[in-house]
């Protein structure tokens, strides 16, 4: 992409600093929406729950990047967290996707934040983004999340739904929690360790992104998971391995059920995506492998 100005949501999170760093080294203009009053020059007014968006601030946008949305894993899934989960996904998305399709100009490609959740359970079965959606919390919210683009896919805005798999960090997100506790020898399986979980290195998620906004000829769901899904067992050899700690603790099933509430599903069950559009669009990894994508979070 030429140089570019690019809108950004979510800034602020762990996949949103990394990408404004990423377009900002590149000599891409960026501006973040805030919530609450602007304090800096690159800072964009909005309000997710009111449907606000400073519409003067997207002029001149060639492409919008949403990520803003509630933590998964930040809290024990009340009722009122489940709404929280759900609300700042699909009022978030909504008040973006209406703020592009009223400007005169809308930017050429809005790339909205998704994740595998959207396919539920999948056991050992692999999907890739033709799979319909699964059964259950994540499924039901990944469905309407998406579907609340529909004002910018109607005013022709190329849009693409990045569905995420596990973001392989120290610096946030499910796999930050899980490097201090296996750095003191407590880390182990969850559950039986059979479960499937689809990682993506953070290097890879930031290039994924961008490739998402260069590339016209993407549109639609886009997983963006590294191209060998891992079993949790597997995560665990490889993270002992990597740090140089035993990896014989495990948690059991209903413990954590008991301690995570309903989340504990999402960490329990099986997701084995594969990223066949992005592979099919060009995109390389430089972390394919989990070994690769931890590695790289060290240092």
């Amino acid at each position: 992409m030429e140089t570019s100005r690019i809108a950004v949501t979510g800034a602020s999170g762990l996949i949103g600093r990394a990408l404004v760093r990423s377009l900002r080294a590149d000599g891409h203009e960026v501006v973040r929406l805030v919530r609450g009053t602007p304090r800096a020059a690159d800072e964009v007014a909005w309000d997710p729950r009111r449907s606000h968006v400073d519409t003067a601030g997207l002029v001149g946008c060639d492409g919008v990047v949403h990520l803003a949305g509630a933590g998964v894993g930040d809290r024990r899934w009340t009722d009122a967290y489940r709404k929280e989960i759900r609300d700042s996904r699909v009022l978030g998305t909504a008040a973006v996707a209406e703020a592009l399709a009223s400007l005169d100009t809308p930017p050429r490609v809005l790339v909205s934040g998704s994740a595998v959740g959207y396919y539920g359970e999948t056991g050992d079965r692999a999907v890739d983004e033709d799979a319909p959606p699964g059964d259950g919390f994540l499924p039901e919210v990944c469905v309407e999340w998406e579907a609340a683009a529909a004002p910018a896919q109607e005013a022709g805005v190329r849009t693409v739904f990045a569905r995420t798999g596990l973001v392989v960090s120290r610096d946030g997100g499910a796999w930050g929690r899980m490097f201090p506790l296996f750095r003191a020898g407590l880390g182990g399986r969850l559950g039986s360790g059979r479960q499937y979980w689809s990682f993506i290195s953070l290097h890879d998620e930031v290039a994924a992104l961008r490739h998402a906004l260069d590339t016209p000829s993407l549109s639609g769901p886009v997983n963006l998971t590294a191209p060998e899904p891992v079993t949790n067992r597997e995560v665990t050899e490889a993270m002992g391995r990597a740090l140089g700690r035993p990896t014989v603790f495990a948690v059991p099933e209903q413990a954590l059920r008991l301690a995570l509430g309903g989340m504990a599903s999402d960490v329990l069950s099986s997701q084995r995506a594969l990223p066949v559009r992005l592979l099919e669009s060009g995109f390389t990894f430089a972390f394919p492998r989990v070994e690769d994508a931890i590695a790289a979070a060290l240092r």
